[in-house]
């Protein structure tokens, strides 16, 4: 069963990834990148793909350059807190 995408960008980019047979998987892990003086998460970020294969997640980026701000934001916190992780942005 296909999963309920988000943006019709990222259904034709999983589309794409079913046509030369790359093995993905959507939505499968959240990243806290922002916690409180406590320790508590405030924020998060669940990137949409993550290719197997490659190790790698995939984040796609459609429309206006402030949604890109804030995903380029969200990139790199995550970078910064999990520095082994591979993530690419997509920008369509």
């Amino acid at each position: 069963m296909r999963p309920r995408f988000a943006h019709t960008s990222e259904e034709d980019l999983a589309h794409l990834f079913d046509y030369f047979e790359i093995d993905w998987h959507y939505e499968p892990r959240t990243f806290p990148i922002v916690w409180d003086a406590e320790g508590n998460v405030v924020e998060a970020f669940t990137p949409d793909f993550y290719l197997p294969a490659f190790d790698l997640y995939v984040e796609v980026s459609a429309g206006k350059a402030r949604f890109r701000t804030r995903k380029n934001r969200k990139l790199r916190l995550l970078r910064a807190s999990y520095p082994g992780v591979r993530i690419e942005l997509l920008s369509v």
